[in-house]
């Protein structure tokens, strides 16, 4: 059973940072590729960003790219989102997903449906 664990999230003032931590257990963590999504209350779930089972490509919705940043630690089955410049636009629910792929998989999926696996979600707010 995998299983997916947030962590990091708060509330915060506009411009300030904070980074959000996914723990996997469970599972193979190199064998997926690991996403960022969020949610508002009353919207879909949207993307944000994701990143390859070995790292080596990641990818970003325009609406956070230059300001995200998603990381992996392969040997500590975790990945990370640090998020800087925060806008009020940002506040939702965070969540972590895992995409079992095969190795030669190369690109991260961006639909919700692509994913096996959910973490439970972390609230990030945002002030301005």
């Amino acid at each position: 059973q995998v299983q997916l664990v947030e962590s990091g999230g708060g509330s915060v003032q506009a411009g300030d940072s904070l980074t959000l931590s996914c723990s996997v257990s469970g599972g193979t963590f190199g064998a997926y590729n690991m996403g960022w999504f969020r949610q508002v209350s009353g919207k879909e779930r949207e993307f944000v960003s994701a990143i390859t089972w070995s790292g080596g490509s990641t990818r970003y919705a325009d609406s956070v790219k230059g300001r995200f940043t998603i990381s992996r630690d392969n040997a500590k089955n975790t990945v990370s989102l640090r998020m800087n410049r925060l806008k009020p636009e940002d506040t939702a629910i965070y969540y972590c997903a895992a995409d079992h792929v095969p190795r030669t998989v190369t690109v991260v999926a961006t639909t919700t449906y692509e994913y096996d696996y959910w973490g439970q979600g972390t609230q990030v707010t945002v002030s301005s």
